[in-house]
């Protein structure tokens, strides 16, 4: 009994040594910006932290700096996680920058204390011992706190002494993301958070199913900003952290949408008609691949110059494949190995017309020399903004043309990504300003004048 208690006790167990003790701040790299070495410092500084900061700020910069000054300052290598096919983006950046860094598909471990990249789906095929610090990018892939994905981060994570966490989209109006944000960081568990500052409430709608609500208890927003500003930082332009926003300014972004005819009707139905459930929509949206795949054919076979086009479907990678010139699918079904190529030779420019799913290629890529988009949308609000911000990014000189295509009866997707943008909008701002008045009062003296301390203290 006492064996298997001590080995719940050390499954639970986090790095605690004190982190001051190793840290020793060095010169920040030439080619990190003023905002981004503030960052860098501050994290090197906590030791455990993350930085959400939008597309195009330099995510991967500050990353490859991070753990360069870890494996500098232990002598022992730091791992980078990321997205399929985000590595070799991340080994490209890391030469350009001087940095070395090995990519690992297999766990192999190179001779020297070095920065290693790896897919999080080659994360079990490594042992944290080997490791003094990790990097965990595109981090909102762990946000689902029942995914096995975040629980095998959090194992490997739990002896690692220097964690950061990056990504561009943590949902300022989901805060479970930062409850698994911060239990990955060894910090406040997930549920510990949601205990700690929200009450839960559960009400029924009209056909009598239960729906549980989480709201602030009473006074603890401002407290639970507070916890969250103490180990990360959140930015969408570098005036959000008082900087200049020179260089950072972005070209239009025209959205346009199209509503095809579709002559095929759900059973029952003499024309297409809106669907209002989940099952209608896909119904409707199975029953227009050719009508959508052919305008997105018209539309990408008219543009001179790199397109992407997103889908959902797998008859709808297919189709599109035949239609657009020259395109080349990523699918699901194939090798890591072979995901990646099409990937990178998409990215270099070897190949301009791309067709893939959000879920396979949205995430941590660079995209700018790409400014025209096509997309079959879903209602996942993230999906669709990782997407754009593929090529709507911080470094993109071009106006980017975003085109998304439905048929009549998939109406309502768009006015659900449009809702939903409006409140991550609001929500994101909401955040910032939290994140200014918390940091506010945390440099404030709180104390108008001397306390006097027994003589013991």
């Amino acid at each position: 009994m006492n064996d298997e208690y001590d080995g719940f006790i050390a499954r639970k167990a986090q790095y605690d040594e004190r982190l001051g003790d190793v840290v020793g701040i060095e010169d920040m790299p030439d080619f990190l910006f003023p905002f981004q070495r503030q960052l860098v410092s501050w994290s090197i500084e906590m030791g455990r932290s993350a930085i959400f900061a939008d597309c195009g700020l330099g995510k991967t910069a500050m990353q490859l700096a991070w753990a360069n000054h870890f494996v500098r300052s232990t002598n022992k290598s730091a791992l980078i996680l990321t997205p399929l096919s985000v590595g070799a983006q991340t080994v490209r950046e890391a030469n350009k920058f001087g940095i070395d860094a090995v990519r690992s598909r297999g766990g192999e471990m190179p001779s020297g204390a070095t920065i290693v990249v790896a897919n999080y789906e080659q994360l079990h095929k490594f042992s944290s011992v080997d490791f003094c610090s990790v990097v965990c990018d595109e981090s909102s892939c762990i946000k689902d706190f029942k995914s096995k994905r975040k629980d095998a981060v959090v194992e490997f994570l739990r002896l690692i002494p220097f964690r950061l966490l990056c990504t561009a989209t943590a949902a300022p109006n989901d805060y479970w993301e930062l409850g698994t944000s911060s239990e990955a960081l060894g910090l406040l568990g997930f549920r510990d958070m949601i205990t700690t500052f929200f009450k839960q409430e559960t009400s029924k709608d009209h056909l009598g199913w239960g729906r549980t609500k989480y709201r602030f208890r009473g006074h603890a927003e401002e407290p639970f900003w507070n916890w969250v500003c103490s180990w990360a930082r959140s930015m969408r332009r570098p005036s959000d952290l008082g900087f200049s926003d020179d260089g950072y300014i972005l070209p239009k972004l025209i959205e346009r949408e199209f509503v095809v005819d579709c002559e095929k009707t759900r059973p029952g139905m003499l024309f297409s008609m809106p669907g209002k459930t989940l099952n209608e929509q896909r119904a409707e949206r199975r029953n227009s691949i050719s009508e959508r795949c052919d305008k997105a054919a018209e539309i990408a076979n008219g543009v001179d110059g790199p397109v992407v086009c997103w889908c959902e479907l797998n008859d709808e990678s297919k189709r599109l494949t035949e239609v657009v010139d020259g395109a080349k699918q990523v699918t699901g079904s194939m090798q890591d190995e072979e995901k990646e190529e099409i990937l990178t030779a998409f990215s270099t420019g070897q190949i301009d017309r791309l067709v893939t799913k959000p879920k396979i290629g949205a995430w941590g890529l660079n995209w700018q020399h790409c400014s025209d988009i096509v997309s079959f949308p879903s209602h996942s609000y993230e999906q669709y903004y990782q997407s754009i911000r593929r090529c709507y990014r911080f470094g993109q000189e071009s106006e980017v043309n975003a085109t998304t295509i439905v048929n009549e009866g998939e109406c309502g997707i768009l006015d659900s990504l449009k809702r939903k943008a409006s409140q991550a909008e609001t929500m994101f701002s909401s955040i910032v300003n939290h994140m200014h008045n918390a940091l506010h009062l945390m440099s404030m003296d709180t104390f108008d004048q001397k306390e006097e301390l027994p003589e013991w203290l």
